[in-house]
């Protein structure tokens, strides 16, 4: 796809991955629509952005993929991919992990991202294109202790993302996810240290890294579709 003065939307668009995925799109021409619940946050960013715009939002509310369509096309007439990143990570033992957090998060990894996935694939399926990116993990392929409930939203996120390419082939439609391993950002900002020593990475990646790998999925030609991209840092052997 030529990105130039193409659309994309962003979920969890105010910090980490998101962010650094609106800067790089931004870069690379698209015209972008954010969302993520900091409304201050979220103007900051759009006002450093060339041609953006935001939609304030819980990404578990069942009216936001609505929103975002529309936005987008009373903004700037079309939609041509969704990049759907918005997550969190609770992990922990059996004895001490919360299942309401549990529960909340795969309300927002899972339900979230397939509501959004579903409603734009078919807006996309009607224009014959677009891309739908999910955002998954290494978690998604690997399995670690104490993360069961996340490792199991992001083989979740893998079995759905392949399952849909694989429905929209040859509709013009492409999906795809990324799988990064470990990231410096702000999702690990609430872990004990000895939570943070399961995935301790001496040189982490940090989200542009990610940001420029969604890129590349969405640049590729037509008859090309990037099903998933694993990215690593180079000290990462789990």
């Amino acid at each position: 796809m030529d990105l130039k003065n193409k659309v994309a939307i962003i979920t969890g668009a105010s910090s980490g991955i998101g962010e650094a995925t609106a800067y790089e799109l931004d870069a690379a021409g698209m015209n972008l629509v954010l969302t993520a619940r900091n409304k201050d946050k979220l103007h900051q960013l759009t006002s450093k952005l060339t041609n953006a715009t935001f939609v304030t939002s819980e990404v578990t509310d069942p009216d936001l993929s609505k929103q975002l369509l529309e936005t987008a096309l009373n903004s700037f007439g079309r939609v041509d991919a969704l990049v759907n990143n918005a997550g969190v990570m609770v992990i922990g033992t059996v004895e001490t992990i919360d299942i309401e957090e549990i529960c909340q998060m795969v309300r927002i990894n899972v339900e979230a991202a397939f509501r959004l996935a579903y409603f734009f694939a078919k807006h996309f399926k009607q224009q014959s294109n677009g891309f739908i990116a999910n955002l998954s993990s290494i978690s998604g392929t690997t399995n670690y202790p104490t993360m069961a409930a996340y490792c199991g939203t992001k083989h979740a996120i893998e079995s759905f993302t392949d399952c849909l390419r694989l429905e929209l082939a040859g509709s013009g439609v492409g999906v795809g996810c990324v799988e990064p391993g470990k990231v410096a950002t702000n999702l690990y900002q609430n872990w004990s240290d000895d939570q943070k020593q399961i995935v301790a990475i001496e040189q982490p990646l940090v989200a542009q890294d990610i940001a420029r790998a969604i890129r590349f999925i969405l640049e590729q030609p037509s008859n090309v579709n990037i099903g998933r991209l694993l990215i690593t840092p180079a000290h990462q052997s789990a």
